[in-house]
């Protein structure tokens, strides 16, 4: 049964898919807003955010104007079971609450998010991350646990990495080929900071350390790594190829077609119209097949480029909900162990005894690479960065490794880590042989 079809049921029936929701900041309350519509077969039972008033104000903009605030998960269930959505600062309510189905993780956090996907776990509830952050760093471990506990654990469509892996199933159903995918770009500069961003954040109502992660490639980097992950495609050279274009069809001759052949690529499109969304390129080399391709007007082949000229977290994470609780499929998980990764190159030259302020700061953005040269160079995730103190000068765009840091101490996210590259041990590639540089 598909997905519209079966929550048209659920909301017949009166049992519609029951979503708690950890953060609530810009996307977060979008999604509310969305989701308090409300959609078919779907509803906002709870939020948990740190600061209450933000929570409220979710509740507020998404047309929801009764909750209770909730200090134990008994008692939440006692509140939903009422109608009645409830609001707390504890996301361990929710992990734990018996009258949510669906968790949707929002905070943009590592630490904090790790541990409410482990939490949701415990309690039997599908996890839905619009969290690259998480996602790219520990995507593949997160992965095996919902297995073990019988339960989903997906990046969300609308997102670019949920738009082009739905578009990539896709075409992959229909028999094609895909070999590239990746997203559109505006604009990429390493070296913004909070600073650059603030009026631009401002204006928008966005964190600005969000809004710097958008602009200097971290946030690219993590997305794309975790469709890295979920195709099996690498990467190019370390940031990708990105390519200015005007029109993301254009894409088809300007990635190298020796290394889509022969192992995939994610990458992007920088400049090019439409200007939002994802894209799949798919190869395509049999004479007959590509003159009725040229007759349909995708060009001459043998790259083939389709894209979807939109992308909608807070709409379209609707769907990902749904495949999740009824069908149990991810939009977008690992298929197995880390492809690529994300590492830690500095902004500005640093100083021994700087403690790295994490994505979106002052001193680090982040770029995908593949995750053999990043362990060849022990490379520093930058999901991992973020109050880690340099233990030596590092010159500016010099990628930072395990070794210039020392990491503060009882971490889950590293213990996490640790544990990922334990299951998936990578034979590293020198980095003299990775001809890979910023």
């Amino acid at each position: 049964m598909i997905v519209d079809t079966a929550l048209r049921e659920l909301e017949a029936r009166g049992n519609p898919i029951r979503v708690g929701m950890v953060g609530a900041g810009a996307t977060g309350r979008a999604i509310a807003l969305q989701l308090g519509t409300p959609v078919a077969g779907i509803r906002l039972v709870a939020i948990s955010n740190r600061t209450v008033e933000h929570a409220e104000r979710a509740f507020r903009e998404a047309g929801i104007t009764e909750w209770r605030r909730a200090g134990s998960a008994r008692e939440a269930e006692a509140t939903i079971s009422r109608g009645t959505p409830v609001l707390t600062d504890d996301p361990s309510v929710l992990t734990a609450c018996g009258a949510i189905d669906v968790l949707v993780e929002v905070t943009g956090t590592v630490e904090v998010a790790a541990r409410v996907a482990l939490e949701a776990y415990e309690y039997g509830k599908h996890v839905v991350l619009v969290n690259a952050e998480l996602d790219s760093l520990l995507g593949p471990i997160l992965k095996v646990k919902a297995d073990r506990a019988g339960v989903v654990v997906t990046n969300t469509d609308g997102d670019e990495p949920g738009v082009a892996m739905t578009l990539y199933r896709y075409l992959r159903s229909l028999g094609l080929r895909p070999v590239a995918a990746g997203n559109l770009k505006g604009m990429v500069d390493y070296y913004r900071t909070p600073d650059t961003q603030r009026a631009f954040a401002e204006k928008n109502d966005q964190d600005a350390r969000k809004v710097t992660s958008f602009a200097d490639a971290t946030k690219l980097s993590m997305e794309t790594t975790v469709l890295a992950n979920a195709t099996g495609f690498h990467v190019g050279r370390r940031g990708m190829h990105g390519p200015a274009c005007s029109e993301v069809r254009e894409m088809a001759r300007l990635l190298p077609a020796d290394q889509m052949l022969r192992t995939g690529l994610v990458d992007y499109a920088l400049g090019a119209a439409p200007h939002t969304g994802a894209f799949v390129i798919v190869h395509e080399d049999s004479p007959l097949k590509k003159a009725q391709l040229a007759y349909y007007k995708l060009g001459d082949g043998p790259f083939y480029v389709f894209y979807t000229p939109y992308h909608l977290p807070h709409i379209q994470i609707a769907s990902t909900i749904g495949r999740a609780f009824i069908h149990n499929d991810p939009t977008v998980s690992p298929i197995a162990g880390p492809v690529c990764e994300v590492v830690t190159v500095a902004k500005r030259d640093l100083k021994a005894g700087d403690r790295l302020d994490g994505i979106g700061g002052f001193f680090s953005y982040g770029l995908i690479d593949n995750t053999a040269t990043a362990r060849g160079m022990a490379a520093l995730p930058i999901g991992l960065s973020e109050g880690c103190v340099l233990r030596r000068d590092v010159r500016k765009d010099d990628v930072l490794s395990f070794d210039d840091v020392t990491p503060p101490p009882g971490r889950l996210a590293d213990a996490l880590w640790r544990e990922q590259s334990v299951i998936w041990p990578v034979a590293p590639i020198p980095r003299k042989a990775s001809g890979q540089g910023v």
